[in-house]
């Protein structure tokens, strides 16, 4: 059986790799090791996660999706996460939560009562799209308390916006303006393809470029 873990951040400051310990005791639990480990720091609510989609990639029929909780796995809109859903079923792929005892079948195989197994599976199913809902349901429920949150802070002058990382900044500068790609340049800063390509889109980024043309 070849296990797969998932682990997902939303940011570059949180640390993806967090439940990888959880992940292996898990596995070694039940038995078996995990193959091949699929991290990165992508919003849950994005389709085109580059480690999520290199998993698809390289799954083989039977394989486990291997992760902390289904949040981790999506936050994505009802279409989007049905896609995804569409695409782990279409590669084999089963998916194993620690947060959902019903999906520890997974682990096992298809041994057992033929029956019993289906019912399991049916039920692990409707649990699963579930919490996907519930996830999403989070997800825009604290999107929506942090613009509140920042709407009345800016109505009271005291919105200054997130710090800016200089460090960071000039790691992304520099790896970009080495003509590494925006994937590319995510991987070796350890950061989001969304931040470098906030940072690629600054006025301060765009003319330490024009400044270097000239």
């Amino acid at each position: 059986m070849f296990i797969r873990a998932y682990l997902r951040a939303s940011t570059a400051e949180q640390d993806a790799t967090r439940a990888s310990d959880a992940l292996e005791r898990f596995a070694v639990e039940h038995g078996h090791k995990i193959a091949a480990d699929y991290i990165e720091n992508e919003s849950g609510a994005r389709a085109d996660r580059p480690e999520l989609l290199r998993l698809l990639k390289d799954a083989r029929k039977g394989d486990v999706l291997l992760v902390e909780s289904i949040d981790r796995l999506s936050r994505l809109p009802a279409d989007d996460w049905q896609k995804l859903k569409a695409a782990i079923d279409s590669k084999g792929l089963r998916i194993v939560a620690l947060d959902l005892p019903t999906s520890y079948q997974g682990m096992n195989g298809t041994k057992g009562d033929e029956f019993a197994g289906r019912m399991l599976a049916a039920i692990n199913s409707m649990l699963v799209e579930m919490m996907a809902a519930i996830a999403r349901k989070d997800y825009e429920q604290r999107r929506e308390r942090q613009a509140q949150g920042i709407k009345k802070a800016k109505a009271e002058g005291a919105y200054k916006g997130r710090p800016v990382d200089e460090d960071l900044y000039n790691r992304v500068r520099e790896l970009l303006g080495a003509g590494l790609g925006v994937r590319a340049t995510a991987r070796h800063a350890k950061c989001s393809t969304t931040t470098v390509m906030k940072i690629r889109d600054t006025k301060k980024f765009k003319s330490a470029a024009l400044e270097s043309v000239h």
